[in-house]
C-alpha cells in the first residue's frame, strides 16, 4: 500500500506541476459563491481533494474544515494558507473518518478520479450526520464541444488522471442511489462565442453546453 500510495502521489504531483494547478481555480471561481451559500457558518466540513485550498478559502471562514489530498505539497500549501487540519490519503483505499462526524462533505472535481465510486459514495453517506450535505462538481464530459471533437476524430478527454466520465443524467442517477434533494447546476461554458451558459437559458440548453456540473444534495 505504501509503494502504491507514493506512486499515486507522484502522478498527481507531476500532473499539478505540469498543469500549473497550484494557485489555479477551475471555473474561475464560479463555484465559490454557491458553496459559501450552501455551507453557511458553524459547520464541520470535510473537503476531499482540497489541493492547495483555492476553492476551500471561499467557505473556510467560520467553519471547521478538514482537508484531504494525495499531494502532500498541496496539503502543505493549504495548511500554511488556511491553518486547517489535513490528511494525506488515497481515497480509493483509505477512509479513516467516523460515522456522522461531518455536517458537510465537499468533493469538487473528484468523482471522475475514483475507481470504486459506489464505495466512495457509501463512505461519504455514512460520514455525514443525518440531513448533512454532500456538495461537489464534475466536468460535463458530454457537452457539445466534446461531441464535436469526437465527431472530428479527436479525443474528448485529455486528463490522464480521469477514470470515468459523467453526463447530467448519469450524475443524477448515481447521486440518487445515496442522497436526496439533489440540485445540479450547470456552470460555465459557451452556447455561442459571445453567449455564456446562464440561468436565463432553458435547463436542457445549459446542460448541453456547460463546462461543469455543480451539485448539492442531502443525506437520506
Amino acid at each position: 500500500m505504501s509503494i502504491h500510495k507514493n506512486s499515486l502521489e507522484q502522478i498527481y504531483h507531476k500532473h499539478h506541476q505540469r498543469g500549473n494547478r497550484y494557485g489555479y481555480l477551475f471555473c474561475h471561481g464560479e463555484r465559490g459563491p454557491y458553496l459559501n451559500q450552501w455551507i453557511g457558518k458553524g459547520k464541520r466540513v470535510l473537503d476531499l481533494g482540497c489541493r492547495d485550498g483555492m476553492l476551500t478559502q471561499s467557505y473556510a471562514d467560520g467553519n471547521k474544515v478538514t482537508g484531504v489530498d494525495i499531494d502532500r505539497e498541496a496539503l502543505q500549501l493549504i495548511e500554511k494558507k488556511l491553518k486547517i487540519e489535513t490528511h494525506w490519503l488515497d481515497l480509493n483505499h483509505e477512509w479513516p473518518f467516523l460515522a456522522g462526524s461531518f455536517d458537510v462533505v465537499v468533493a469538487c472535481e473528484i468523482l471522475e478520479h475514483m475507481f470504486f465510486l459506489d464505495v466512495f459514495l457509501q463512505n461519504i453517506q455514512e460520514t455525514l450526520r443525518h440531513g448533512g450535505l454532500f456538495i461537489g462538481s464534475v466536468p460535463n464530459a458530454f457537452r457539445m464541444r466534446n461531441r464535436w471533437k469526437f465527431l472530428w476524430g479527436k479525443e474528448i478527454e485529455n486528463d490522464p488522471t480521469h477514470v470515468r466520465q459523467f453526463s447530467y443524467n448519469k450524475l443524477h442517477e448515481i447521486l440518487s442511489k445515496y442522497f436526496s434533494s439533489i440540485e445540479i447546476i450547470p456552470i460555465r461554458g459557451k452556447i455561442a462565442p459571445f453567449i455564456s451558459v446562464s440561468p436565463f437559458w432553458p435547463k436542457k440548453v445549459n446542460r448541453l453546453f456547460s463546462q461543469d456540473f455543480l451539485w448539492c444534495c442531502q443525506k437520506k
